[in-house]
Order: C-alpha cells, then sequence, then structure tokens
C-alpha cells in the first residue's frame, strides 16, 4: 500500500501538535503496521523554509518529501476575501499553486490507495488529489474540530475590549469553517478524529460516513531518559506549545495576568518557562520579568518537562485532545490543567492530574504541589503508567491500519 500523507507543516522535528501527530502516524505506521504489507508513505509538507535538514528522520520514513514553502497572504487580501467570499479563512491559508504542482508530480509516478490529511488547512487538496487519481482513498484526519475551536476563541475574547476586533473575526469565521468540515467530511472517503467527543461532532454532518478515533499517542520512549534535564529553578513551572497560535497565547496570558501573581504572592522563587517557538508579539514584554522566560524554538521540550516541578496547562479554549499534556505525562509530570485543557483525554488519565475551574483554584492547586513532594511523585508516576497503556502510539497505530485495510477492501 502506498499512502500520501498532506501536512500544514513539516512533522519533525515535530513543534506544534499538528506536527507531534503527523509525525507519530507516519513513524508508527512505518515501523509499527503488522497488517498492511509494504507500506510505502510519500510526504507533501508546507515550511517556512524551502528544505529541511538532510538527516530529518522523515527521508528514512517516507519514499518521497516535497516541501513547500508556505504562502504569505497580506492583510488586505485576507479582508478581502472575508468581504468577498463565503471562503474559511484558514481553508486559504496553504492554498498554493505550486502545491498542486508538486501534486501532479507525485501522481505522475506513483499509484496512491490512500491520501491522508492532517487539518482542514491541508485537506483543500483533497478535490484536486481525487482529480488525478480517482481510485485513491481520501481520508479528513480532523485534528482539531475547528468551528468549535473558533467559536471558543470568540466566546473568550469578547469579554475583552481590545480584543473585540478579534472575537468579531472568530465569530465570523465560525459558519463559514463550519461549511468547510461539512463539506470536507462529505467528499472523505473516511474521517478521522483525535477523540470521542470529537467523533460527535463531525458524525453529526453526515451519519451515513464512518469516523474512526485514531487518538493523538506519543512513542513514550522519547521522554524516558531522565539525563535529559536543564537547570531551572526549583519551583520551575513548565508550559509547552507553538506560541504563535491563539489558544497558547490566551493560556499564557490568562497565567501571567490572573494566576501567576497569586503563586508568586507566596512562593516567590517561583518561575515559568514558556517553552515553544515563535513567541507572539503580545508576549514579548513577558520577557523582562524576573519570574518568566520565554524560550523560543528549542531542540527538544524534553528537558525543560524533566525539569519542571508542576507542568501548566490553563487552555481556556480548544478542542481535540493536546499533546502537551501526553508529553508531560510520559516524563512524570505532575500536572495541573482546567478541565477544557484535559479535553479528550481518559478517565484515568484525568485521575492522574490536578483539573480545576477558576484562577484562584489554579493558583492554590500549583502552591499545595510546591509543598508536596511525595505527591508530585504520584501524580507523575500515574500519568506514566496511563499514557504508557493508552497513548503510546504501538496502542494507537492499529486503529489507523484497520481504517486503511477497511478502505482497501471496499
Amino acid at each position: 500500500m502506498r499512502v500520501l500523507f498532506v501536512t500544514p507543516n513539516v512533522p519533525f522535528p515535530p513543534q506544534s501538535g499538528s506536527g507531534l501527530r503527523a509525525y507519530g502516524l507516519i513513524r508508527g505506521l512505518k515501523t509499527m503496521a503488522s497488517s498492511l504489507k509494504d507500506v510505502t508513505i510519500d510526504l507533501l509538507a508546507f515550511h517556512d523554509k524551502p528544505d529541511i535538514p538532510e538527516d530529518s528522520p522523515l527521508y528514512s520514513l517516507c519514499d518521497r518529501v516535497e516541501v513547500i514553502q508556505t504562502p504569505t497572504r497580506s492583510t488586505s487580501e485576507r479582508l478581502k476575501m472575508l468581504l468577498t467570499t463565503r471562503r474559511a479563512d484558514m481553508a486559504s491559508r496553504l492554498d498554493s499553486e505550486t502545491a498542486r504542482a508538486a501534486l501532479r508530480r507525485l501522481t505522475e509516478k506513483n499509484q496512491y490507495q490512500a491520501a491522508i490529511y492532517i487539518g482542514l488547512e491541508s485537506a483543500i487538496y483533497m478535490d484536486e488529489m481525487r482529480r488525478l487519481q480517482p481510485a485513491c482513498k481520501q481520508i479528513y484526519d480532523a485534528a482539531n474540530v475547528e468551528h468549535l475551536l473558533q467559536k471558543r476563541i470568540s466566546q473568550v475574547d469578547r469579554g475583552k475590549a481590545k480584543r473585540m476586533p478579534a472575537a468579531l473575526y472568530s465569530s465570523l469565521q465560525v459558519g463559514r469553517i463550519l461549511r468547510a468540515e461539512q463539506d470536507l467530511c462529505a467528499a472523505a472517503d473516511a474521517v478521522i478524529s483525535v477523540s470521542e467527543e470529537d467523533a460527535r461532532q463531525l458524525r453529526a454532518f453526515d451519519r451515513s460516513k464512518p469516523v474512526t478515533v485514531v487518538q493523538n499517542g506519543i512513542f513514550v520512549s522519547d521522554y524516558a531518559d531522565a539525563s535529559d534535564a536543564v537547570q531551572v529553578d526549583q519551583h520551575a513551572l513548565v508550559f509547552t506549545g507553538k506560541m504563535d497560535y491563539r489558544p497558547n497565547v490566551d493560556a499564557v496570558t490568562w497565567f501571567t495576568r490572573d494566576i501567576f501573581p497569586q503563586i508568586l504572592d507566596n512562593a516567590p522563587d517561583a518561575r515559568l518557562y514558556v517553552v515553544g517557538q515563535k513567541p507572539h508579539a503580545s508576549l514579548l514584554d513577558l520577557s523582562g520579568s524576573a519570574h518568566i522566560e520565554l524560550t523560543g524554538w528549542v531542540p527538544s521540550v524534553v528537558p525543560f518537562l524533566k525539569s519542571a516541578c508542576v507542568f501548566v496547562t490553563p487552555l481556556r479554549m480548544g478542542s481535540g485532545t493536546r499533546l502537551k499534556l501526553l508529553e508531560a505525562m510520559a516524563a512524570s509530570c505532575a500536572i495541573v490543567s482546567t478541565r477544557l485543557g484535559a479535553e479528550g483525554l481518559s478517565d484515568d488519565a484525568l485521575s492522574s492530574m490536578i483539573l480545576v475551574e477558576d484562577a484562584s483554584a489554579f493558583a492554590q492547586a500549583v502552591l499545595s504541589l510546591f509543598n508536596d513532594e511525595a505527591r508530585r511523585r504520584d501524580l507523575g508516576n500515574r500519568a506514566y503508567d496511563v499514557v504508557s497503556r493508552q497513548y503510546d502510539w504501538s496502542v494507537i497505530i492499529p486503529e489507523l491500519e484497520r481504517c486503511l485495510a477497511g478502505l482497501s477492501r471496499g
């Protein structure tokens, strides 16, 4: 079986949730598939740079790798589209004639049995792929239920005067994204979701369409080396994520404004490490604080996870399953999260962390862990046990195999 992956960014090194998921699916399918014979994978990925390092493991996992420069769009172009079309903004972000030419090159030389599109932005090429190879099965991997994500962003932003333009934008996008998701689910031969909660949302679009849950996962062994650590403060708080992603920006803003001051009042030696690439301009002033470090891009988040006293997930918007939490669990972190931040995880996973509803409860939970090493250790051990049993790719990949095998028989 030959499978084409189309991804919104280069999956390795994985610097975002979609990158982690795509890399996990590619590596897992290539190295763990047992029922599929001779799986060959090709990759079409977008990237800010025109190439990737020659020693990237993607070259050993994939037969062919095509990297497309991420298109750039001006604010005026986006505004024009908003006013003159009904198309969702994110459905145009990766629209590129260069990518279509790359698809033509790939399909001229190879016959694909399946194409997997990671997220709505990549799935805009589904129609083109079906035109080029009608027999190829089209699989929409819904990394998020995007209209729900935009709705939650709008609800959070509308409560702040400075964010009203952004709230208006998000509210205008909700209906457009909903239509785009409905169209994609109708056009795909199969739909994949990352959680049962997301699957229920997607099945409502077309009840005759199969929606397979292929959870987010990680390679737990990649986080096992205890020697991977950095020198941080005793009461180190760690947050990870792509830091120009709106839910992550909001999480750090809320944490530093409403939660962290309460922590510092009781633990003045506490320090927050925001670990992730491309910090948004609105966050840059935080680097002036003696208690906050914005690391920017790092080769690996593992050393920071291994060094954390508490891993924090103060998310107030989003959908799907947060890969950052799975990484923290694999590193045996004690975790404090909002309930929405931990959405999509199993009951066992939820019981291995402290879940809170508001800023005061969040601060108190962190402070309680600062003063209780035994509980931190217990939560970390329980989290590691759950992620090993339920979220390692070796447990998850068989679901993707069954999906692909079913399509090939059809």
